[in-house]
């Protein structure tokens, strides 16, 4: 990831503080949204959840889980996940700021952290719990082309739900949802598209 983009990113971020939620009947839980250079351009990194793990079984989503006891806080959490789903290190992670809270359909609290890694980076996914590994490049979710869109009728009104294609596979739910706002965050970056390449 170059500087360029490292300090936009956080600046964007810290001119939008995130939007937390307080639910008492949600379980806390916190997610890593990691992005670095690879091939010419930035990459997020995503993971393909496996049949063995608990909740989302075979969905796409971000390095992260349920906040544990021993876990100071939330930042903790995502790195920990981080950590045990990746192998990627702590004090490799540079934090750039957070993302407004969502919750899940299986009655989680996510809390979105930003954050940058060095690249090449080598990754242990869990066996347990990472059935691949996606490295999604940010110019591909800007392009419309992968952008998947449907309405759904909640409580009488329609609200525009949204899903990114990424080679053969579909990115949706909560993870879609962190994703679009991240993207939402970027639209007032000019030439944003350059802005991820390398």
């Amino acid at each position: 990831m170059t500087v360029l983009a490292r300090d936009v990113v956080r600046d964007i971020l810290s001119a939008n503080p995130k939007k937390a939620m307080t639910e008492s009947s949600l379980t806390p839980a916190a997610v890593m949204l990691l992005l670095y250079p690879k091939d010419g351009a930035d990459c997020i990194l995503l993971n393909k959840r496996t049949y063995e793990v608990e909740h989302h079984k075979g969905e796409i989503s971000f390095p992260g889980g349920q906040r544990d006891i021993t876990d100071a806080s939330l930042l903790d959490t995502a790195l920990r996940e981080t950590y045990e789903e990746m192998g990627i290190q702590p004090h490799h992670v540079e934090v750039l700021g957070e993302l407004d809270d969502v919750h899940t359909t299986s009655h989680f609290l996510v809390t979105t952290h930003v954050g940058a890694i060095p690249h090449p980076y080598t990754f242990t996914p869990s066996k347990a719990e990472v059935a691949a590994v996606l490295e999604v490049p940010v110019v591909d979710l800007m392009d419309n082309n992968n952008l998947r869109e449907e309405v759904k009728i909640i409580d009488n009104k329609q609200i525009p739900s949204y899903a990114y294609a990424f080679e053969g596979d579909l990115i949706y739910g909560a993870t879609a949802r962190i994703l679009t706002r991240f993207l939402d965050l970027l639209e007032a970056v000019p030439d944003k598209e350059a802005l991820w390449k390398i």
